[in-house]
């Protein structure tokens, strides 16, 4: 719970902006640098971002958790009981080896994950003296004043202390999806939190407009840390997860069979009960791929860290996974299908002549707005930078920000001829302003904008755009001076001229894009420019742009319909950012994975929707916040890399889940058949977990492993009747050749109780490394050679099953004894027979 509850007594936003100042220190123009540094070491920030790395201990202490680890410690458990002190001892030192060995592995994931996500953290501007100073979030303190504007997040709870149309979004704290307005002023001690409409919380996100605000809590002192038990829920099930736990449920079913029916078998030849027991539980443990948690840390972070090298980061290890199963991908198309380096190319008038006055007013605009910055006016202000216009003689009066309905900007300054009155200049999209004007300029004066000339207006600007240009509209009013201006003065407006915008598509974007084509992902346009423009761009770029919807046609469609049309539209026009999350939605609801890019404010929605959402370094807190990879660069072909890495990743974790549960359910499959047969048990626990524990080992190195080219061309996903289908089938033929063995043990050799031990160690595990070579591969495994990681780990393996029997006192603590030259070399043929069944088993069943 929160610190400071919600009462009467801690009602900051009840209390005048001057007292608020006189308790916290602070006044209009922020703390000092001395104070704020002196309340930052006084103040435990607690981090209550989803991205906050855990500790060593709570990485070490996660090991423990797994319920093979809690068999593995019932199984020590026993043997204390029974005072089997190297039994205990065994087994413990199996499950500390375990447990370090995924500790290690995690730790230096969630090691390199941390410093990746360092640069994405996330920063606010905040007065000091005075001076706005650009600092981390999580160093913001009670008494400091935050400047806030469109994109933004809101770092602290506070009160408003001004604001100019300062929409906030703040559905997470109240659940409210529509933004609400905040300005300053006072709400009553007892106000809920949806209706205090005086205050910013953490965890909004500014719409809007600007504001400055007064921080009074920070951390877990904030209104969302009163509710910060939402962070420790578990995120959403992902598909990948989802296939983990549906995997672990078989598994469970098979282990439950086999301890049953070892326990039944061994019961009923009256052998000793806790032996038996310490050998089912073996068993069980033997089944399981204990170190798979650690694996698919492993795996995704060595995934994570290769695709930072290529300029993707991610900020969500599991998504890497999402990354490579994608097969729809909605963008905008602004830097990513163009080169996003807007230029100016034209200030026009009405009839479309070049205009220096509606180039001064664009400049007067651009350079007096003091919003969301964006790159239509970051143009405007490069292309008049050899002759700026003078703005010197204009004062700016008041402004009236973006926003997604209006589409347009106004800023009001002083008329050159009159101090009694105020010029209103209002850029946008074309139909937005045309929609506020009465009135047409003719050489400076004013004339009544009919229907004709609507008509032609709208012909001339759709011909703008199928040649590519995107048109703002600028207007202009002369008004009677006051103090304050709303949206309602945008109203009987004077049309000056147009401004002609070019973003020419980017040169390799239409090779990029038939390259996705081949991997199975359908790219579709999601934007809110307008169909003209639009369509010109796909025709450039090879992109099929016959099917379109606008966002009016979108607005009348019922859900029913759209997940219809989405399958078939590639171009979605004139959208708003409500309209694109209900396009992503649409497209999971038929069945698709889709992933977003996008890097405003209003791709926050969808970003968060999408089964990927991924924005850009450079893009606004809000969107780089609702994303789960970040590109360093707004490429396509960056994230066909990622693709290409996620599916990587995802392969080689399927690889070791196939792979060592077939080897495991042969292996021990093998061991519950024969124990009925046999006056010993096939193995001791303790070399059960041995055998488990060494062939474990190469699977670490699954992650560095190389993928074949079939399997990075279609998104894969979890397909839990091939995978068991894939361990019955591969573990049929290894308890084959396992049976092939004990006859030759006991018919031929008639071995011992020792020899047997020993001689099936070697062979299981043996075996268990060959088919690791064998089936990570759909091709002939000497055409597709393994990493070396891999491959050096295997050998090291092979090399210590065949010298474990011969060192004494090792031995003597495993129960192992060396082997007869002839008995070996047998056991070595039987291993070579089982490698090549496994290897003409393996094209049979993908060639089927």
């Amino acid at each position: 719970m929160a610190r400071h509850p919600p009462d009467e007594e801690d009602a900051y936003w009840s209390r005048e902006i001057g007292q608020l100042f006189r308790e916290f220190g602070s006044s209009g123009q922020g703390l000092s640098p001395e104070v704020a540094a002196e309340r930052m070491d006084r103040t435990l920030q607690h981090p209550l971002s989803r991205d906050s790395t855990p500790s060593a201990w709570r990485i070490f202490a996660r090991q423990f958790r797994s319920p093979l680890i809690l068999i593995l410690a019932f199984g020590a458990l026993v043997s204390l009981l029974v005072h089997d002190w190297v039994e205990a001892a065994i087994i413990l030192a199996i499950v500390l080896g375990s447990a370090l060995l995924g500790f290690i592995q995690e730790f230096r994931a969630s090691t390199a994950l941390a410093t990746l996500r360092q640069r994405l953290a996330l920063t606010t501007q905040v007065l000091r003296d005075g001076q706005a100073l650009t600092v981390p979030v999580d160093r913001v303190v009670p008494g400091d004043v935050v400047l806030l504007s469109a994109g933004n997040l809101v770092p602290a709870d506070g009160v408003i202390l001004e604001a100019r149309d300062f929409l906030v979004a703040e559905a997470g704290l109240t659940g409210e999806s529509f933004p609400v307005e905040k300005r300053p002023g006072i709400t009553a001690a007892l106000t809920p939190l949806a209706q205090r409409t005086n205050c910013a919380y953490l965890g909004s996100s500014v719409r809007s407009g600007t504001a400055r605000m007064l921080v009074t809590r920070t951390g877990a002192d904030t209104a969302f840390g009163a509710i910060a038990e939402r962070l420790a829920e578990r995120p959403p099930e992902t598909a990948f997860s989802r296939g983990v736990r549906h995997f672990g449920f078989v598994l469970v079913r098979i282990m439950i069979v086999m301890v049953v029916f070892v326990m039944t078998v061994n019961h009923l030849l009256e052998r000793p009960a806790i032996e038996s027991l310490l050998f089912a539980v073996a068993l069980a443990v033997g089944i399981t791929p204990e170190l798979l948690p650690a694996i698919i840390t492993v795996t995704l972070s060595h995934g994570a860290r290769a695709m930072s090298r290529r300029g993707v980061i991610v900020r969500h290890l599991e998504s890497i996974e999402n990354l490579g199963n994608i097969d729809v991908l909605c963008t905008d198309k602004t830097g990513t299908l163009t080169q996003g380096v807007i230029t100016l190319s034209e200030a026009v008038d009405h009839a479309g002549r070049p205009s220096r006055e509606v180039r001064r007013l664009a400049y007067l605009n651009a350079a007096l707005e003091t919003g969301i910055d964006n790159p239509l006016d970051a143009a405007i202000l490069k292309a008049c930078a050899d002759a700026p216009p003078p703005i010197e003689s204009h004062r700016k009066i008041d402004e009236i920000p973006y926003d997604f309905s209006r589409r347009r900007l106004t800023v009001v300054i002083t008329d050159d001829d009159s101090p009694s009155r105020h010029l209103i200049v209002t850029k946008g999209a074309f139909a937005n302003i045309l929609d506020i004007c009465t009135t047409i300029s003719r050489d400076g004066i004013p004339h009544p904008l009919n229907v004709a000339e609507r008509t032609r207006l709208i012909a001339w600007f759709e011909a703008r755009g199928t040649e590519g240009y995107r048109v703002l509209a600028l207007a202009t009013r002369l008004v009677t001076a006051r103090p304050r201006y709303t949206r309602d003065d945008e109203k009987d407006m004077t049309l000056r001229g147009f401004l002609l915008f070019l973003d020419p598509p980017r040169t390799d974007a239409a090779e990029t894009l038939e390259t996705l084509a081949s991997l199975g992902i359908q790219v579709k346009v999601i934007t809110g420019d307008n169909r003209h423009v639009t369509a010109h761009l796909a025709d450039s770029l090879r992109l099929p742009s016959k099917t379109m919807i606008t966002g009016a046609e979108l607005a009348g469609m019922r859900d029913e319909a759209l997940w219809q049309q989405a399958r078939a539209v590639d171009l979605f026009v004139e959208v708003d950012p409500q309209q694109k999350e209900r396009i992503v939605r649409a497209l999971q609801h038929t069945g698709h994975s889709v992933a977003y890019l996008g890097d405003g404010i209003n791709d926050a929605p969808a970003l968060h929707a999408a089964d990927v959402g991924i924005s850009v370094e450079g893009a606004v807190d809000v969107a780089r916040e609702s994303a789960d990879v970040i590109l360093l660069e707004p490429d396509l072909k960056v994230l066909r890399q990622g693709v290409m890495e996620g599916r990587r990743t995802f392969t080689n974790t399927l690889k070791y889940i196939g792979i060592t549960t077939s080897a495991n359910f042969g292996n021990m499959l093998s061991m519950a058949l024969i124990t009925p047969l046999l006056p010993f048990l096939p193995l001791l626990a303790k070399q059960i977990l041995l055998n488990n524990f060494l062939s474990d080992l190469p699977s670490v190195a699954i992650s560095t492993d190389r993928v074949d080219a079939v399997d990075m061309e279609r998104p894969q996903h979890w397909d839990m009747r091939r995978l068991r289908r894939f361990m019955l089938m591969f573990g049929s033929v290894s308890t084959v050749f396992d049976l092939i063995t004990f006859m030759i043990l006991l018919k031929v050799f008639e071995a011992g109780e020792s020899t047997f031990h020993t001689a099936w160690f070697v062979v299981s595990l043996i075996t268990e490394l060959a088919v690791v070579m064998v089936l990570r591969t759909r091709l002939a495994a000497w055409r597709s050679p393994p990493s070396r990681v891999l491959l050096g780990t295997t050998v090291f393996v092979f090399l210590a099953a065949l010298t474990i029997p011969y060192l004494g006192p090792v031995a003597a603590l495993f129960g192992f004894v060396p082997l007869p030259g002839l008995i070996l070399a047998t056991m070595l043929l039987v291993c070579a027979g089982y490698i090549v069944a496994t290897e003409a088993a393996k094209r049979w069943i993908f060639f089927r």
